[in-house]
């Protein structure tokens, strides 16, 4: 009886764990030496991005459809130089959102920072999503002198440092 009494309360919480929805992006920054250049990718949910911008910009805004708005990639430019911030050695650079694409329910996002001779730190901060949901996490890897690293990114703690020697 006891058996029953407990599965009949553990079921319906771990129906609700695994209903949850996760919240998170990936970002992959590889630096290409000889073209002196960032090139970054970020991949986020089409639905949570589409959510943002119509919270923060245009109320009519749908991603991945023939009726996109025209001034859709100058919003998304917006936001993502907004909450993306790149520091190479220290200083802040300028990043360039270049364009997207989709693939099924995921957006990619290529970004640039161009003119960057070496890197002895490289820090980033990636807020996106950040200011519509708290649990949002954002991964990111790096791939700089053939160095691989990883780090997750939430609202706590929304950048990170990395140091070449």
């Amino acid at each position: 009886m006891n058996r029953i009494l407990i599965g009949l309360i553990i079921i319906p919480l771990l129906a609700l764990n695994v209903m949850h929805k996760f919240y998170v992006s990936v970002t992959e920054v590889n630096y290409v030496e000889e073209q002196q250049s960032v090139q970054i990718i970020t991949r986020v949910f089409i639905d949570d991005m589409e959510n943002l911008l119509k919270l923060r910009y245009d109320d009519n805004i749908v991603l991945a459809g023939n009726d996109e708005l025209s001034r859709t990639d100058e919003y998304i430019g917006t936001y993502i130089k907004e909450k993306f911030l790149i520091k190479i050695n220290g200083l802040g650079k300028p990043v360039s959102f270049i364009g997207k694409d989709y693939d099924g329910d995921i957006m990619r996002c290529f970004i640039e920072v161009e003119g960057v001779a070496d890197i002895k730190s490289f820090e980033i901060s990636n807020q996106l999503l950040f200011d519509l949901f708290d649990d949002q996490q954002n991964v990111v890897k790096t791939s700089i002198y053939s160095k691989n690293k990883s780090m997750i990114l939430t609202k706590q703690r929304p950048s990170a440092m990395l140091k070449f020697n």
